[in-house]
């Protein structure tokens, strides 16, 4: 079985604006300035990316199942276009009253993402907006990454709740992927060993 570092990212606030209202349909996905861009470094470095998102909107009535779906596979084939490649993709539909094992700050889905795509956890890295995506990465091992795409007092508040601070903080997924590429897991050297292929469907979510 291989065992493959891989990049997570968070969706909403790193590769798209997040809405303190929920991003509730592909009409309402605004992707941030050099995200697709970053994407695309990313695949031709060869490094393999997974979505890993929080999605209460759709536990609270607010978002149907099937549109957050289609907003998934949307951003899927839009980066694809830009000539980046998303792996793979899990997402936590659950109120956050259900208190489920995937809703980061839990690391349930980073889990299911690991066994299902033989990935390596404590070689991967985890980028985040929130102190969540943070915790969750801790707790399994990957490096981390927080990007103050949030207010600034916000994304104190949100750094605040972190136990021990992340491994690296920038402003962006641009600046993110820089950071990624230096690390010698991702870097030239690794390049040749990563698998660069996938497809546009959507992964099931907390299975």
């Amino acid at each position: 079985m291989r065992l493959q570092p891989a990049v997570f990212l968070d969706r909403d606030g790193v590769i798209n604006q997040d809405s303190d209202f929920y991003v509730k349909s592909w009409a309402e996905v605004a992707i941030l300035p050099g995200a697709l861009d970053a994407l695309r470094r990313l695949h031709e470095a060869g490094c393999e990316v997974y979505i890993v998102t929080n999605q209460a909107g759709v536990g609270r009535g607010i978002i149907p199942r099937r549109r957050l779906l289609d907003m998934l596979l949307r951003l899927r084939l839009t980066t694809r276009d830009h000539g980046g490649l998303i792996h793979g993709v899990a997402f936590c539909p659950h109120h956050p009253d259900e208190r489920c094992a995937c809703r980061k700050p839990q690391a349930g889905m980073l889990r299911t993402l690991a066994f299902k795509y033989g990935l390596d956890l404590s070689r991967s890295v985890i980028v985040g907006d929130s102190g969540k995506d943070i915790i969750a990465g801790q707790a399994v091992g990957c490096a981390t990454i927080f990007v103050h795409t949030r207010e600034a007092d916000r994304a104190q508040e949100h750094l605040e709740r972190c136990a021990q601070p992340p491994d690296h903080e920038c402003a962006s997924l641009a600046e993110a992927v820089a950071i990624i590429l230096q690390m010698p897991q991702f870097g030239p050297s690794a390049a040749g060993r990563c698998a660069v292929t996938g497809t546009a469907g959507v992964s099931p979510a907390c299975r």
